[in-house]
Protein backbone atom coordinates (compact mmCIF):
# COMPACT_ATOMS: atom_id res chain seq x y z
CA UNK A 1 0.00 0.00 0.00
CA UNK A 2 1.89 3.24 -0.97
CA UNK A 3 1.40 6.10 1.24
CA UNK A 4 -1.49 8.07 -0.34
CA UNK A 5 -3.57 5.30 -0.14
CA UNK A 6 -2.27 4.91 3.69
CA UNK A 7 -3.92 8.05 4.57
CA UNK A 8 -6.72 8.15 3.07
CA UNK A 9 -7.90 4.17 3.34
CA UNK A 10 -10.34 3.84 6.33
CA UNK A 11 -10.01 1.04 8.41
CA UNK A 12 -12.24 -0.56 10.89
CA UNK A 13 -11.08 -2.28 13.53
CA UNK A 14 -12.71 -5.29 14.95
CA UNK A 15 -11.47 -7.27 17.80
CA UNK A 16 -13.16 -10.32 19.13
CA UNK A 17 -13.07 -11.88 22.69
CA UNK A 18 -14.57 -14.51 24.48
CA UNK A 19 -16.58 -11.54 26.73
CA UNK A 20 -16.81 -8.78 24.18
CA UNK A 21 -16.57 -8.09 20.48
CA UNK A 22 -15.36 -4.82 19.54
CA UNK A 23 -15.06 -1.96 17.50
CA UNK A 24 -13.08 1.11 16.29
CA UNK A 25 -12.33 3.34 13.58
CA UNK A 26 -10.29 6.68 13.85
CA UNK A 27 -12.31 9.16 15.31
CA UNK A 28 -14.72 7.42 16.53
CA UNK A 29 -15.45 5.86 20.41
CA UNK A 30 -14.68 2.48 21.19
CA UNK A 31 -18.51 0.41 20.72
CA UNK A 32 -18.83 -2.78 22.21
CA UNK A 33 -21.43 -5.89 22.12
CA UNK A 34 -21.34 -9.21 24.05
CA UNK A 35 -20.03 -12.35 22.65
CA UNK A 36 -19.47 -15.97 24.49
CA UNK A 37 -19.91 -19.22 24.20
CA UNK A 38 -22.59 -19.35 21.61
CA UNK A 39 -21.51 -16.61 19.32
CA UNK A 40 -20.84 -17.93 16.10
CA UNK A 41 -18.54 -16.23 12.97
CA UNK A 42 -22.31 -14.83 11.50
CA UNK A 43 -23.44 -13.70 14.66
CA UNK A 44 -19.87 -11.55 14.65
CA UNK A 45 -20.44 -10.01 11.06
CA UNK A 46 -23.95 -9.07 11.89
CA UNK A 47 -22.49 -7.89 15.41
CA UNK A 48 -19.93 -5.87 12.84
CA UNK A 49 -22.42 -4.90 10.57
CA UNK A 50 -24.90 -3.61 13.75
CA UNK A 51 -22.28 -1.72 15.35
CA UNK A 52 -20.48 -0.26 12.67
CA UNK A 53 -23.68 1.80 11.85
CA UNK A 54 -22.60 4.95 10.51
CA UNK A 55 -19.09 4.67 10.34
CA UNK A 56 -18.07 4.74 6.64
CA UNK A 57 -14.93 2.50 6.12
CA UNK A 58 -12.75 0.62 3.34
CA UNK A 59 -11.12 -1.98 5.17
CA UNK A 60 -11.38 -4.10 8.00
CA UNK A 61 -8.54 -5.35 10.76
CA UNK A 62 -9.71 -8.33 12.77
CA UNK A 63 -8.02 -10.12 15.86
CA UNK A 64 -9.61 -13.31 16.21
CA UNK A 65 -9.29 -15.38 19.44
CA UNK A 66 -7.41 -18.77 17.41
CA UNK A 67 -4.72 -19.38 15.19
CA UNK A 68 -5.78 -18.26 11.63
CA UNK A 69 -3.62 -19.14 8.11
CA UNK A 70 -4.69 -18.12 4.67
CA UNK A 71 -6.06 -14.84 5.91
CA UNK A 72 -9.08 -17.11 7.43
CA UNK A 73 -9.58 -18.65 10.89
CA UNK A 74 -7.76 -22.21 11.78
CA UNK A 75 -10.29 -24.72 13.48
CA UNK A 76 -13.18 -23.29 16.25
CA UNK A 77 -11.96 -21.08 19.14
CA UNK A 78 -11.93 -22.49 22.50
CA UNK A 79 -14.57 -19.96 24.19
CA UNK A 80 -16.98 -19.23 21.28
CA UNK A 81 -19.68 -20.73 19.57
CA UNK A 82 -18.82 -22.46 15.80
CA UNK A 83 -18.72 -21.59 12.02
CA UNK A 84 -15.35 -20.11 11.86
CA UNK A 85 -13.36 -23.02 10.44
CA UNK A 86 -12.06 -21.13 7.33
CA UNK A 87 -15.02 -18.48 7.42
CA UNK A 88 -14.41 -15.70 4.65
CA UNK A 89 -14.94 -12.63 6.25
CA UNK A 90 -14.21 -10.31 3.20
CA UNK A 91 -17.22 -12.01 1.42
CA UNK A 92 -19.45 -11.64 4.42
CA UNK A 93 -18.51 -8.49 5.16
CA UNK A 94 -18.01 -6.97 1.44
CA UNK A 95 -14.80 -5.38 2.32
CA UNK A 96 -11.35 -6.17 2.18
CA UNK A 97 -10.76 -7.78 5.08
CA UNK A 98 -7.07 -9.19 7.05
CA UNK A 99 -7.50 -11.02 10.10
CA UNK A 100 -4.66 -12.46 12.66
CA UNK A 101 -4.76 -13.90 16.17
CA UNK A 102 -5.97 -11.05 18.69
CA UNK A 103 -2.68 -11.70 20.84
CA UNK A 104 -0.70 -11.15 17.62
CA UNK A 105 -2.50 -7.46 16.58
CA UNK A 106 -1.82 -6.24 19.77
CA UNK A 107 1.41 -7.46 19.88
CA UNK A 108 1.34 -5.12 16.72
CA UNK A 109 0.00 -2.15 18.67
CA UNK A 110 2.68 -2.48 20.97
CA UNK A 111 5.94 -2.99 19.42
CA UNK A 112 8.75 -0.55 19.05
CA UNK A 113 11.57 -2.81 17.46
CA UNK A 114 13.94 -5.45 18.15
CA UNK A 115 12.34 -9.21 20.11
CA UNK A 116 8.70 -8.36 21.59
CA UNK A 117 7.09 -11.29 23.14
CA UNK A 118 3.59 -10.52 24.12
CA UNK A 119 1.53 -12.40 26.18
CA UNK A 120 -2.74 -11.89 27.22
CA UNK A 121 -3.98 -12.66 30.32
CA UNK A 122 -7.71 -12.96 29.60
CA UNK A 123 -10.22 -15.81 29.50
CA UNK A 124 -7.08 -17.91 28.20
CA UNK A 125 -3.97 -16.80 27.23
CA UNK A 126 -2.97 -15.15 24.02
CA UNK A 127 0.70 -14.85 23.01
CA UNK A 128 3.05 -13.90 20.00
CA UNK A 129 6.61 -12.19 18.99
CA UNK A 130 7.58 -9.82 16.78
CA UNK A 131 11.36 -10.32 15.36
CA UNK A 132 13.07 -7.38 13.37
CA UNK A 133 9.14 -6.35 12.18
CA UNK A 134 8.45 -10.43 11.44
CA UNK A 135 4.85 -10.92 13.16
CA UNK A 136 4.89 -14.42 14.33
CA UNK A 137 1.61 -15.72 16.08
CA UNK A 138 2.13 -18.66 18.89
CA UNK A 139 -0.35 -20.70 20.19
CA UNK A 140 1.66 -21.26 23.91
CA UNK A 141 -1.59 -21.15 26.43
CA UNK A 142 -2.30 -25.30 25.81
CA UNK A 143 1.37 -26.12 26.20
CA UNK A 144 1.31 -28.80 29.74
CA UNK A 145 1.95 -26.86 33.03
CA UNK A 146 2.42 -28.41 36.07
CA UNK A 147 1.08 -32.09 36.61
CA UNK A 148 -2.38 -31.06 36.17
CA UNK A 149 -3.16 -28.90 33.41
CA UNK A 150 -2.23 -26.24 31.23
CA UNK A 151 -0.54 -22.77 31.06
CA UNK A 152 -3.96 -21.37 30.02
CA UNK A 153 -5.50 -23.35 32.86
CA UNK A 154 -3.14 -21.41 35.25
CA UNK A 155 -2.68 -17.94 34.12
CA UNK A 156 -5.93 -17.60 32.77
CA UNK A 157 -9.37 -16.35 34.19
CA UNK A 158 -10.13 -19.82 35.02
CA UNK A 159 -7.04 -19.65 37.23
CA UNK A 160 -7.77 -16.86 38.89
CA UNK A 161 -11.07 -18.38 39.64
CA UNK A 162 -9.99 -21.48 40.91
CA UNK A 163 -6.56 -20.51 42.56
CA UNK A 164 -7.25 -17.24 44.29
CA UNK A 165 -5.18 -14.46 43.72
CA UNK A 166 -1.83 -15.07 45.38
CA UNK A 167 -1.24 -18.22 43.76
CA UNK A 168 -2.22 -17.55 39.96
CA UNK A 169 0.17 -14.04 40.36
CA UNK A 170 2.92 -16.71 41.40
CA UNK A 171 2.01 -19.12 38.72
CA UNK A 172 2.14 -15.80 36.22
CA UNK A 173 5.68 -15.05 37.86
CA UNK A 174 6.79 -18.73 37.18
CA UNK A 175 5.32 -19.21 33.07
CA UNK A 176 6.80 -15.49 32.21
CA UNK A 177 10.31 -16.67 33.37
CA UNK A 178 9.85 -19.50 31.40
CA UNK A 179 8.97 -18.16 28.39
CA UNK A 180 11.65 -15.46 28.80
CA UNK A 181 14.26 -17.80 29.53
CA UNK A 182 13.19 -20.06 26.59
CA UNK A 183 12.28 -17.16 23.82
CA UNK A 184 14.55 -14.46 24.95
CA UNK A 185 12.75 -11.25 24.18
CA UNK A 186 14.63 -7.87 24.70
CA UNK A 187 10.98 -7.03 26.21
CA UNK A 188 7.45 -8.64 27.41
CA UNK A 189 4.27 -6.75 27.09
CA UNK A 190 1.81 -7.98 29.77
CA UNK A 191 -1.58 -7.19 28.36
CA UNK A 192 -5.11 -8.78 28.54
CA UNK A 193 -7.91 -8.12 30.78
CA UNK A 194 -6.51 -9.51 33.56
CA UNK A 195 -3.48 -8.11 33.73
CA UNK A 196 -5.35 -5.46 35.70
CA UNK A 197 -5.09 -7.81 38.31
CA UNK A 198 -1.46 -7.37 38.68
CA UNK A 199 0.04 -5.08 41.14
CA UNK A 200 3.27 -5.48 40.07
CA UNK A 201 4.77 -6.78 37.01
CA UNK A 202 7.52 -9.85 36.66
CA UNK A 203 11.08 -8.00 35.88
CA UNK A 204 11.69 -7.04 31.83
CA UNK A 205 7.78 -6.57 31.61
CA UNK A 206 5.87 -3.61 30.87
CA UNK A 207 1.21 -3.01 31.19
CA UNK A 208 -0.11 -3.70 27.77
CA UNK A 209 -3.49 -1.74 27.07
CA UNK A 210 -6.56 -3.13 25.40
CA UNK A 211 -6.29 -0.11 23.22
CA UNK A 212 -3.08 -0.98 21.68
CA UNK A 213 -4.93 -4.01 20.00
CA UNK A 214 -7.27 -1.27 17.71
CA UNK A 215 -3.90 0.23 17.04
CA UNK A 216 -2.40 -2.82 15.71
CA UNK A 217 -5.25 -2.90 13.71
CA UNK A 218 -4.29 0.29 11.60
CA UNK A 219 -0.66 -0.99 11.37
CA UNK A 220 -1.96 -4.21 9.44
CA UNK A 221 -2.86 -1.99 6.90
CA UNK A 222 -0.29 0.89 7.09
CA UNK A 223 3.04 -0.45 8.10
CA UNK A 224 4.79 -1.77 4.78
CA UNK A 225 7.76 -3.20 6.82
CA UNK A 226 5.83 -5.34 8.98
CA UNK A 227 5.56 -8.84 7.64
CA UNK A 228 2.83 -11.44 8.63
Amino acid sequence: MDQANQNTTRVLVVDVGGSNIKIYAPGVDERKMKSGPDFSAQHAVEAVQELASGIEFDVVSIGYPGPVRDNRPLGEPANLGGGWDRFDFTAALGKPAKIVNDALMQAIGSYEGGRLLFLGLGTGLGSAMIIANVAQPLELAHLPYKKDGTFEDHVGKRGFKANGPKKWKKDVFDVVARLKAALQPDYIVIGGGQVDKLDELPEGCRRGDNRLAFQGGLRLWQNEQLVL
